[in-house]
């Protein structure tokens, strides 16, 4: 499969998925979008696939909008609908973990896309910048929704508002991470996470990403309903079986994602 503005290549039931305009700081251009998404499909339609990992080329993970293509006539409330949104619903949708690998800068609709994802991990040196508000627009492509969901609503309307980077240790400790990793340790560290995601159990996974999703905005027993629901298919999985038979052997299970 051949892409202009990214990278996709699949590797031991990952798939990775690189921006790769890095002399731009990997920033989105419609082109680029409809890339995203449609790799992400691709990836998600792939059985061999398990797991899937957004990064960035270059100094940058992404710098947001590319500025060239927006001018005074450009339709905001349009520009999303049309560019951004299917990409974002492509991962909330896709049932296979999304992981950012945030490789350096995540700034403005960056950012967002980093938050779109099921776990981020964070080089050393990257930071988060919110960058709406230095060109007079509101947070977009899903920041709002999902910001106060990770941190709470104060410090989400601090990061939101005031535009402070905010470096890998503040992310850390503010819950937007999931690890920090060393320049030295970066490519063998993303490698050894996206796997060991992979290797867990695809359906039960995918149950837990659409019924947590749901349950933020669901009454307790119209949940407990879908809860008992998902509890069911999963139960009826291979890897459900394998998992207790390891446990009785008092193994690691070897689960294959059926």
């Amino acid at each position: 499969m051949i892409f202009e503005t990214i990278l996709y290549e699949k590797k031991a039931g990952v798939a990775r998925i690189t921006l790769n305009r890095p002399t731009a700081y990997n920033a989105f251009t419609e082109q680029m979008n409809r890339e995203i998404g449609k790799a992400l499909k691709t990836a998600t339609k792939d059985e061999e696939v398990k797991c899937i990992v957004l990064t960035g080329s270059g100094k940058a993970f992404c710098s947001g909008q590319d500025l060239a293509g927006v001018d005074e006539t450009t339709n905001h409330a349009d520009f999303l609908r049309e560019r951004y949104h299917p990409m974002l619903k492509t991962i909330k949708e896709t049932p296979k973990p999304v992981i950012a690998a945030i490789n350096g800068t995540a700034a403005g609709a960056g950012m967002s896309l980093a938050f779109a994802c099921d776990f981020r991990i964070m080089h050393s040196h990257a930071k988060l910048v919110s960058a709406f508000m230095n060109i007079g627009l509101v947070p977009d492509s899903g920041f709002l929704y999902i910001l106060p969901r990770l941190v709470g609503y104060a410090k989400a309307l601090e990061i939101a508002t005031l535009g402070k980077p905010i470096k890998a240790e503040e992310a850390k400790e503010l819950g937007l991470v999931t690890e920090i990793v060393s320049e030295e340790e970066w490519d063998v560290a993303v490698d050894k996470f996206a796997e060991g995601i992979a290797n867990l159990p695809t359906k039960a996974f995918s149950l837990i990403k659409r019924y947590m999703l749901d349950s933020m905005h669901e009454d307790y027993e119209t949940f407990l309903e879908k809860e008992a629901y998902a509890q069911r298919i999963a139960g009826l999985t291979q890897d459900h079986q394998e998992g207790m038979q390891a446990f009785v052997e008092k193994r690691k299970p070897n689960f294959v994602g059926k």
